[in-house]
């Protein structure tokens, strides 16, 4: 699986506005999302560390309760099990990666 086209990939809306395309490698989780401005990610944490790279839009990302804006060029690691929520402040493009992989993503 060295090369992966992620136009191919079904879209799944897992949260209201969030359509993401997802795929795996034998470590870490990718997910290409678009995102609608208004959009959320309740506040939650899971043992993986996380990286948000967005694309295009802007994020409002606040992890262990200190928010910042996440637009392109400003990317946002949470640390494993740390609190963390997201809001989309517009639509939007992000690739958020996740490691080690998430099995309860599909």
């Amino acid at each position: 699986m060295p090369f992966i086209d992620t136009r191919s990939l079904d879209v799944i809306e897992r949260l209201p506005g969030w359509y993401g395309r997802y795929f795996h490698t034998s470590s870490m989780t990718f997910a290409h999302y678009d995102f609608t401005r208004g959009a959320s990610i309740h506040e939650h944490f899971h043992p993986q560390e996380e990286v948000y790279e967005v694309i295009e839009g802007e994020l409002e990302i606040t992890i262990d309760n200190l928010a910042r804006i996440a637009k392109p060029g400003l990317v946002a690691i949470v640390p494993a099990n740390a609190p963390h929520s997201v809001k989309a402040l517009t639509d939007g493009r992000a690739i958020i990666i996740d490691h080690p992989l998430r099995s309860d993503f599909q």
